[in-house]
């Protein structure tokens, strides 16, 4: 049983996966064998997390999640703790394996009531698991939800908390919230993009003894990206090494934008960074960035740069936007570019046509943004940020970066990345700003694109982790902190 270092990269499965490992050890293993090393590996969890821990409430629902539950419910009373178990199943319906860890808890004299104790130490959730239907929890099931999560109590989930779906990180109502969740088997993509961080607390992972031959040879649904290793500056590099970045964007009311890109771009190490405002009145100089470049936009260079383009460019951007798309350039697309593109079939003609002459080009939408580019909703974007961040980079032939909580980085015939830094510090204006200056940056000192991507959102995310309580974190203070 490890705690996961979100720092190393992990390999995530989907719920296919995880059947298939299942499949594999019933024909290894006697019966009854993987529910006994699950529940043996949740009672151990429960030890580690809450020693001290004297009434331990066990609430088990009718399927085989609710299975390990029994079985460490008889562990945990056979090493001296008081457990109550409340079970939704029946010796009528209950699955084979978890009829039998119901009668080794009964025989073991594990006691099993109708309604939670009235005082408890530790919850563990051992409701649903990664069998749940699209129904959210009713009726008992719910009230016990709502119960554990009023407690006050460490929550420990059993492979996921109830209510949140193990592929897509979507969460029903009612649902868990976790202190800790123990998966088994695999790490699941839901814990770590959209509700997932939010409701599963510190992960731990038991691999319940399995052969890693046997995960090996299966596919990942996606991987959580680890920390970038150092790029560390050779003595003798000078600023043409690392890199011009010019960014396109700022009409009038909204320059801010594009001098936070340029900013941050700036502080992510580019070697020189320019600015072309669309706003014609708009001041040529920042006094307190005087390193920044100025220059109009038939003045760029553009077959010797990275170019930004979108940040606050409002509907003068739509002008510009075929001209840039027919640059060979390295091309991050943001905010308003993004607006354009999704209006307009004869630009993401151009910026699919991109990637037949093998001209690189990264989209870094927000779920709204996403939803116009694919003509659907938020909420559906939501429903599987996944699924919609690899549909975005099929259907455009370009790199992906669907911002949010557990950014999506997916790029054409690859296996996505999830990462793992961040947190709600980032909801604020310009953040965005920042993250494609960041991007533009790590693309201009030349390295690969998709660990560019990779590597510039793990970066804007660990300022925000890093980042105290108060102040409040500024789109400008986290350039800086770059």
């Amino acid at each position: 049983m490890l705690r996961i270092d979100t720092t190393k990269p992990q390999a995530l499965f989907g719920v296919d996966a995880v059947r298939q490992l299942e499949l594999a050890s019933q024909k290894l293993f006697p019966p009854h064998t993987l529910m006994k090393r699950a529940g043996l590996a949740v009672a151990q969890c429960a030890l580690a997390i809450a020693p001290h821990a004297q009434c331990i409430w066990m609430a088990c629902g009718p399927g085989n999640n609710g299975g390990d539950g029994l079985e460490a419910a008889r562990h945990l009373h056979q090493w001296g703790k008081t457990v109550v178990v409340t079970w939704l199943g029946s010796t009528e319906n209950a699955p084979p394996d978890s009829l039998a860890s119901y009668q080794q808890a009964s025989q073991a004299g594990v006691v099993f009531a109708a309604t939670p104790p009235p005082n408890f130490d530790l919850c563990i959730d051992a409701l649903l698991g990664i069998g749940a239907t699209a129904r959210p929890p009713q009726g008992v099931m719910a009230t016990w939800i709502t119960h554990m999560n009023n407690s006050g109590q460490p929550i420990l989930a059993v492979d996921l908390p109830t209510g949140l779906d193990a592929e897509s990180g979507a969460m029903q109502t009612p649902h868990v919230r976790a202190t800790h969740t123990l998966c088994l088997l695999t790490l699941k993509p839901g814990l770590y993009t959209s509700h997932g961080r939010d409701l599963c607390g510190t992960v731990w992972l038991s691999d319940l003894e399995l052969d890693q031959h046997h995960l090996a040879a299966l596919q990942p649904s996606a991987y959580l990206s680890g920390k970038p290793a150092r790029h560390d500056r050779l003595h003798a590099s000078h600023k043409g090494s690392f890199g011009d970045v010019a960014v396109i964007g700022g009409a009038p009311g909204m320059t801010g934008a594009a001098l936070l890109a340029a900013s941050a771009a700036l502080h992510a190490g580019a070697g020189r960074v320019f600015v072309s405002l669309l706003d014609d009145d708009a001041r040529q100089l920042d006094d307190q960035q005087p390193e920044l470049m100025f220059r109009p936009f038939d003045a760029l260079d553009f077959a010797a740069m990275v170019v930004v383009c979108g940040c606050g460019g409002g509907t003068p951007i739509e002008a510009l936007l075929a001209e840039v798309l027919s640059t060979p350039s390295p091309l991050v697309l943001d905010a308003d570019a993004l607006n354009a593109l999704a209006e307009s079939a004869t630009l993401q003609g151009l910026l699919i046509k991109r990637s037949k002459t093998a001209w690189l080009t990264v989209l870094t939408p927000h779920p709204l943004e996403a939803a116009r580019l694919l003509k659907t909703t938020t909420q559906e974007i939501q429903k599987n940020r996944l699924q919609a961040a690899q549909q975005l980079a099929d259907q455009f032939a370009c790199i992906v970066v669907l911002k949010g909580s557990g950014t999506v980085i997916a790029a054409p015939e690859q296996v996505p990345f999830i990462n793992p830094t961040g947190n709600g510090k980032l909801a604020t204006p310009g953040s965005g700003d920042v993250l494609a200056g960041i991007l533009g940056a790590h693309l201009a000192a030349g390295q690969l694109p998709f660990s560019a991507a990779c590597e510039a959102v793990y970066r804007h995310g660990v300022v925000a982790d890093q980042w105290p309580q108060s102040p409040a974190l500024t789109a400008i203070s986290l350039a800086k902190m770059l």
